[in-house]
């Protein structure tokens, strides 16, 4: 987008799936016509008087790049895409879920490495007959979630495309810390979660047979509320590896014990499944131990610490790393969780 500028008011970290309308400025108002009618850069002029700036923009809009302050003299980077009817549906969410969900995500990645999330950048593919109020829209969420982690949107691209495709790139800030990989957990550490675990993947359930409630569990799916300050928070505790659960508990710890070349063990006894998640598992023949294990998109920050590590009351201790053996890389209660579950971008694509 030739450079977009960023948010100012820094918003507090949600707590979790709240089902509550935004309340950071989201108007809804509807640019007229197609994209197509506006043009290039009548589209850009639409998405970049949406966006305001944070202190840690120096260059915004209407150069050849953006220029984001870095303190630390590291920059942390990650990327995502999102693809229209891979990674959401348009029947199911609206423009504004999109952006919220698009941000969310990258900005979940940038906390788990241990850094404070500074600026976004978007690429945006679109078709020209779209209404022109959905790109609009997708800014607008895109926009709010980054003033959730006092983050802004500095630049990007936008392209005609026969299908909505949505690109984020996330923007950190170390602050003078190390980064927390997924290679450093030993065995003896405590593994701990801190944010919702199943909310999406139940929400997907929820959705996939037509209905709308319970809205909670269906407003985690279309808007996932990481917790951003977890993950610099983990690393100041002393997190020996972190991540965030984009692609299911067991999937993600895998990617730690990998790294890490370790086993974790997971105590099923310790993961909180609420009763109305139960109520829909019961509703639709599922045990809903699986979506907390195997669903992602929560975005939750999962992290193995020091066994002798007080940590707040926020983190829940939900196993321990030990050291690897002939089981799977992960287990659940000592024993291989041999049900399917997980995210795979080239798995069968009715999964997403």
């Amino acid at each position: 987008m030739r450079d977009l500028t960023g948010g100012t008011a820094p918003g507090s970290s949600a707590s979790g799936p709240s089902g509550a309308e935004p309340s950071y400025g989201y108007a809804g108002g509807r640019t007229p016509g197609t994209v197509g009618e506006l043009g290039e850069f009548g589209l850009i002029r639409e998405l970049t008087s949406r966006l305001t700036s944070t202190p840690a923009v120096r260059i915004g809009p209407g150069d050849d790049a953006a220029v984001v302050a870095a303190p630390d003299r590291r920059v942390v980077a990650s990327t995502d895409i999102l693809v229209e009817g891979r990674h959401f549906r348009r029947d199911w969410s609206t423009a504004y879920d999109v952006g919220r969900k698009a941000a969310a995500q990258n900005l979940a990645d940038v906390a788990a490495m241990g850094a404070v999330p500074t600026a976004l950048l978007l690429g945006l593919v679109v078709p020209a007959e779209l209404p022109a109020n959905w790109p609009t829209e997708l800014m607008d969420g895109i926009r709010d979630e980054a003033q959730v982690a006092a983050a802004a949107v500095v630049g990007g691209d936008v392209a005609r495309g026969d299908s909505i495709t949505v690109s984020i790139t996330a923007l950190g800030d170390l602050r003078n810390r190390e980064p927390v990989t997924r290679a450093g957990a030993r065995p003896g550490d405590v593994v701990a979660v801190t944010g919702w675990l199943g909310w999406s993947a139940a929400g997907h359930a929820v959705l996939s047979r037509g209905f709308r409630s319970p809205r909670a569990f269906v407003e985690a799916h279309r808007r996932p509320e990481p917790p951003y300050h977890a993950g610099p928070a983990a690393a100041g505790l002393g997190a020996t590896a972190m991540t965030d659960v984009s692609d299911g508990l067991v999937a993600d710890l895998g990617h730690i014990a990998e790294s890490s070349k370790v086993r974790i063990d997971i105590r099923s006894a310790a993961l909180d499944i609420p009763a109305q998640m139960s109520d829909i598992g019961t509703a639709v023949g599922v045990d809903p131990l699986q979506w907390v294990l195997t669903g992602g998109e929560d975005h939750a920050i999962v992290a193995t610490f020091p066994s002798d590590q007080k940590l707040p009351a926020r983190w829940r201790v939900i196993g321990e790393v030990r050291s690897p053996s002939a089981l799977p890389q992960v287990t659940v209660d000592g024993a291989p969780w041999d049900k399917a579950g997980g995210w795979d971008h080239f798995g069968d694509p009715s999964d997403g």
